[in-house]
């Protein structure tokens, strides 16, 4: 049996392989050829489940969130992950044949998702990106929108400074402009992408500038939200899979809970966005990705590197 790690993950699944791969997933039905993901929860942690099955193979992610990542550390030592796990694929015989790194997945289908959907979100010539986490999957999220619109300045927001600027380090050897900032940062962003564990809002979304495309990622319980119900409510709002928002989305749930939106705000899922809704009818409107990540993105990614890898 196979093991893919976080190297060869990212050899196998460039977002020029990916973002056409998860298209295609969405297009076919594969990404929501699966259940909402299963949790338990103990003082450490939660482990989440993530099982989906295709025509022909299944895949599950086992992965644990720790609730405090640095606990127990000693002086001077890294702490330890705050995701961790792995991917298992089945074979059409039913027999595991590989296992993938799950937080390196786990990154690199979050941000091929962002990527797919600002590729059919945001205006064309969107250049300035602001990044809120300084963590894995905000350099993921650099990467990703870099392959997919023509990034040059990046502002980092970070509650660590430490972090923020170690990525503003990373990004500026990848030749982009980069610095750390504030939220206040938005009001001047063509792309802003949240990708953090904060459970209340991130900025003003009064804030948000005409014509920005945001990429809401980090959460994905109802109680907790990076974007505010003003933000939401300015928005042309698109989701992942209706169903998958309505239960685990808490900007969607909250708004809807409160009135500051119904239903109808929601305009499209990802497939219906692939096969030809449109969200964004002018430069000047402020469109909104919400993504929770799925189990058949994860499926169909796995496939894809493995049929790159054979």
């Amino acid at each position: 049996m196979e093991h893919l790690d976080a190297a060869a993950l990212a050899r196998l699944l460039p977002y020029d392989v990916a973002v056409p791969s998860l298209e295609e997933a969405f297009r076919s039905g594969l990404a929501q050829s699966a259940p909402l993901r299963s949790q338990l929860a103990n003082e450490a942690g939660t482990l989440l489940l993530m099982p989906a099955a295709g025509p022909r193979r299944f895949g599950v992610k086992v992965l644990t969130v720790r609730h405090v990542p640095d606990a127990g550390v000693a002086a001077g030592g890294a702490p330890p992950p705050l995701i961790d796990g792995v991917y298992v694929l089945f074979d059409e015989d039913l027999r595991p044949v590989a296992t993938i790194d799950g937080p390196a997945l786990t990154a690199i289908r979050t941000a091929t998702v962002s990527a797919l959907a600002t590729g059919y979100l945001a205006r064309p010539t969107a250049s300035r990106l602001v990044l809120f986490g300084a963590g894995a999957q905000a350099f993921a999220h650099a990467d990703a929108m870099a392959s997919i619109r023509p990034v040059e300045q990046v502002v980092v927001v970070s509650r660590g400074r430490t972090r923020a600027e170690a990525l503003v380090a990373r990004l500026a050897s990848r030749g982009l402009d980069a610095r750390v900032g504030t939220p206040e940062a938005v009001a001047d962003a063509d792309l802003v992408c949240t990708c953090t564990t904060s459970r209340v809002p991130l900025f003003d979304g009064a804030l948000l500038p005409a014509g920005v495309h945001v990429n809401a990622v980090g959460t994905y319980e109802p109680d907790a939200a990076e974007l505010d119900e003003v933000a939401i409510a300015r928005s042309r709002l698109v989701v992942e899979q209706r169903s998958a928002a309505l239960a685990e989305a808490g900007e969607v749930v909250q708004a809807l809970r409160s009135g500051a939106i119904t239903e109808a705000h929601i305009l499209a899922d990802l497939a219906e966005l692939v096969a030809g809704t449109i969200v964004r009818r002018s430069p000047d409107e402020v469109t909104i990705f919400k993504s929770v990540g799925i189990a058949g993105e994860d499926l169909a990614l796995a496939e894809t590197a493995l049929a790159q890898r054979w």
